[in-house]
């Protein structure tokens, strides 16, 4: 019988949200998975946004923060926030926050989780995120830490290079099974299409690269259009930057949606052009739909997901001409395309969240 058999885990997951990106998905999922292997979940979220299925008690700050957002309001929240982790008394708290400044750091480290053990996810190879980057200060800070997990050998590696920390363990984001019935509730585009769908924030993702490698390519050509799907404080800039070019009847935005899994099927392949990455879902979810991917080979994520000429086609990032190449390659190549197509959903079996789960078992009972 395992530990877990034995005593019920009691796993907080701290989040910034259930909502609209990446890693607020992958808590979710995480939630459900800890639940799944006998645990008991609770979440705390930051935010007031909640689109995304999960598992546990969800202690919601974002309803506080929209009623009052002021000094005293951030005080309040606080207060309720250090209460319940001392009142519910955590095995585990699970923290997968991004925590851009030192002092956001020192208040969470030196304040909220005094005394407590906590597993750190870093989801981005850009560590100054979450960790500061003189290592003295950082040591000072995650002294006490319990674990980080890191959803990437590439953000382990460069995590291990850089604080020389002896307690980082790799755990990929798991990616949940999709339920049938949320496959039918949004229209698709009847016309061919290839498709990039996430964040529209441009100095991480670089829209502006897959906007001009779709331009250079022969797809306007043969009628395939790009279609971009979701929100961000670049999308409009993006919109005015295409109808300048001439091209508002070839690139198409849509809004974001809680289900862009229709979308995803019918597209031809999904495209990411990000500057850096963590460990890109887009990608998982695409191949998971059956649809083949071509990516940028950023840091970090693609190269541990993307089997070139197999599930995809990897390119050297920041080169428009190369991108377009890769996808003039899967519009021309019938043969290669069908493979990459065929082998789609099983190349991501390894993510699925049964097998991530042996990983988060193995980590919890490592006690």
């Amino acid at each position: 019988m395992s530990n877990l058999e034995k005593t019920k885990i009691k796993v907080c997951i701290v989040t910034s949200s259930l909502g609209k990106g990446g890693a607020q998905k992958s808590s979710a999922v995480l939630s459900i998975l800890l639940d799944s292997l006998g645990c008991e979940v609770h979440i705390v979220s930051i935010l007031d946004t909640i689109d995304y299925v999960y598992k546990g008690t969800l202690l919601n700050l974002g309803v506080l923060k929209n009623k009052d957002d002021s000094v005293f309001g951030k005080v309040k929240r606080f207060y309720v926030f250090f209460k319940y982790l001392k009142s519910q008394k955590f095995d585990f708290i699970i923290d997968s926050r991004s925590r851009p400044t030192i002092l956001k750091q020192f208040v969470i480290n030196k304040l909220l989780y005094v005394n407590q053990k906590v597993i750190f996810i870093v989801h981005s190879f850009f560590l100054s995120n979450y960790i500061p980057e003189n290592k003295f200060v950082a040591q000072f800070l995650y002294n006490k830490t319990f674990k980080f997990v890191t959803v990437s050998k590439a953000i382990k590696s460069n995590l291990v290079s850089k604080y020389q920390f002896n307690n980082v363990h790799v755990i990929n984001n798991a990616v949940s099974q999709i339920p049938a019935n949320s496959l039918t509730d949004i229209s698709v585009p009847a016309d061919n299409y290839i498709l990039f769908f996430g964040r529209i924030e441009d100095s991480i993702k670089n829209l502006t690269l897959l906007i001009e490698s779709y331009k250079r390519s022969i797809l306007k050509d043969k009628n395939i259009r790009l279609v971009i799907l979701g929100e961000g404080s670049d999308k409009l800039k993006l919109i005015q930057k295409v109808q300048m070019m001439g091209m508002k009847s070839d690139i198409l935005f849509f809004p974001y949606t809680k289900n862009p899994y229709p979308m995803v099927r019918g597209a031809m392949f999904s495209v990411l052009t990000s500057k850096y990455e963590g460990f890109p879902t887009m990608l998982v979810e695409s191949l998971a739909q059956g649809t083949p991917v071509i990516s940028v080979n950023c840091q970090s994520g693609p190269s541990e997901i993307i089997s070139d000429t197999q599930n995809g086609l990897l390119v050297p990032n920041n080169n428009p001409d190369l991108l377009s190449q890769a996808m003039n390659r899967f519009v021309t190549d019938n043969e290669l395309y069908k493979l990459c197509k065929h082998n789609a959903k099983k190349s991501i079996e390894k993510f699925h969240t049964e097998n991530i789960s042996k990983d988060w078992k193995q980590l919890i009972e490592s006690v």
